[in-house]
C-alpha cells in the first residue's frame, strides 16, 4: 500500500512518534522513508540577528542526523534526510511531491484546554492541502512490532467515507485485521430545535441501517466482513469513544477536498477525531 513514507520531523516527541510509526510500518511492509526538517527564517529575524539562521540549520542537521543514526543502529533502515528552509507546511507538501510520497506521517500535539479545540497550523495545512494520505500520530506505541488488529473506520455513505473504507480493506487484508464501521446519527434535535418523537428515532435508526449496508457491500467487494456500530450522538466523541472501549489500533476517515477559500477549512469532526484520538488516525485522500 505504501512504499514511499514522508515523516515531518522537528525533534519533538510528536514526531519522533511518528518517525517510529513509519519505522514500524517499513520494518514490516518494506519501504523507503523520508524525513524531513524545515527550518524556518523570515527577513526581519534576519535583519535582527542574521547569526540565527546558521544556528538553526546546524541545530537542525544535529537533531535529524541523530535520529537517522539511532534508526540505523536500532531497525537496519536507512531513512533519506532531508534539510529546507521554509515554511514546515509547504516544505512538507514540496518534498512529498519532489520525492513521489504516497504516505505524509506526522505527529500531532495534545493540547489543553480551549487550545485543545484546534490543530497546530502545520498539522492543519498539511492535512488540507496534501494530494495523499496522511496519518497522525499522537504518542509512539509500546511495540516495535506493528500490529493493526482492529480497524475502526468512520461512514457516512460520502465519496470520502468510501474512499476510508476502501483503504481500510485493503489494509485489513495485508493485516489480517478486523474492521468494524461507525455510523454516527446526530443529535438533530440539538440542531435543528425540533423535538424527537419516537417515529422520527426510528426512521432515523432505520436510514443509518441502510447507510452500513452499502458500507458492508463495499467491504464484500474486498472479501473483508465488517462489524455495524450505529451510535446518536457527538460524532467525533462517539468515534474516539468506541474506538478506545473496542481497543482500536487504527482510525481511519475521509475528509474533504474543497476548493478556493473553502479549502481553509477542514471538518471540524475530522479535526476533533485527531485531536482527541489516543491510536493513529489514517486521513485518507
Amino acid at each position: 500500500m505504501y512504499s514511499n513514507i514522508l515523516v515531518a520531523f522537528d525533534g519533538s516527541d510528536f514526531s519522533k512518534a511518528a518517525l517510529f510509526e513509519a519505522v514500524r510500518w517499513v520494518k514490516k511492509h518494506g519501504g523507503h522513508i523520508i524525513m524531513v526538517h524545515a527550518v524556518y527564517f523570515d527577513e526581519e529575524e534576519f535583519i535582527i540577528s542574521p547569526e540565527q539562521r546558521e544556528q538553526r540549520l546546524i541545530l537542525g542537521k544535529q537533531i535529524c542526523y541523530q535520529m537517522t543514526q539511532e534508526v540505523s543502529e536500532k531497525y537496519n533502515i536507512q531513512a533519506e534526510l532531508i534539510i529546507c528552509e521554509g515554511d514546515a507546511p509547504d516544505v512538507i507538501l514540496q518534498v512529498a511531491e519532489d520525492k513521489k510520497a504516497d504516505l505524509i506521517i506526522m505527529g500531532t500535539y495534545g493540547k489543553k484546554g480551549l487550545k485543545k479545540l484546534i490543530l497546530g497550523s502545520t498539522t492543519y495545512k498539511v492535512i488540507v492541502e496534501s494530494p495523499v494520505d496522511v496519518v497522525l500520530v499522537k504518542k509512539a506505541s509500546t511495540s516495535d512490532e506493528l500490529s493493526y488488529r482492529s480497524i475502526l473506520v468512520a461512514f457516512d455513505e460520502s465519496e470520502y467515507s468510501k474512499k476510508a473504507l476502501q483503504r481500510a480493506c485493503e489494509l485489513a487484508k495485508i493485516e489480517n485485521a478486523t474492521i468494524s464501521v461507525i455510523y454516527v446519527i446526530p443529535k438533530y434535535q440539538e440542531m435543528m430545535e425540533f423535538f424527537s418523537t419516537e417515529s422520527i428515532k426510528h426512521a432515523l435508526i432505520e436510514e443509518a441501517k441502510k447507510i452500513l449496508s452499502e458500507a458492508e457491500q463495499i467491504a464484500l467487494k474486498f472479501n473483508v466482513p465488517v462489524k455495524k456500530i450505529v451510535h446518536e450522538g457527538s460524532i467525533s466523541e462517539k468515534i474516539v469513544q468506541i474506538a478506545n472501549l473496542m481497543l482500536c489500533d487504527l482510525i481511519i476517515m475521509g475528509t474533504y477536498g474543497w476548493k478556493g477559500v473553502d479549502k481553509a477549512i477542514m471538518g471540524s469532526n475530522v479535526e476533533r477525531v485527531i485531536i482527541n484520538s489516543s491510536v493513529p488516525v489514517i486521513i485518507v485522500k
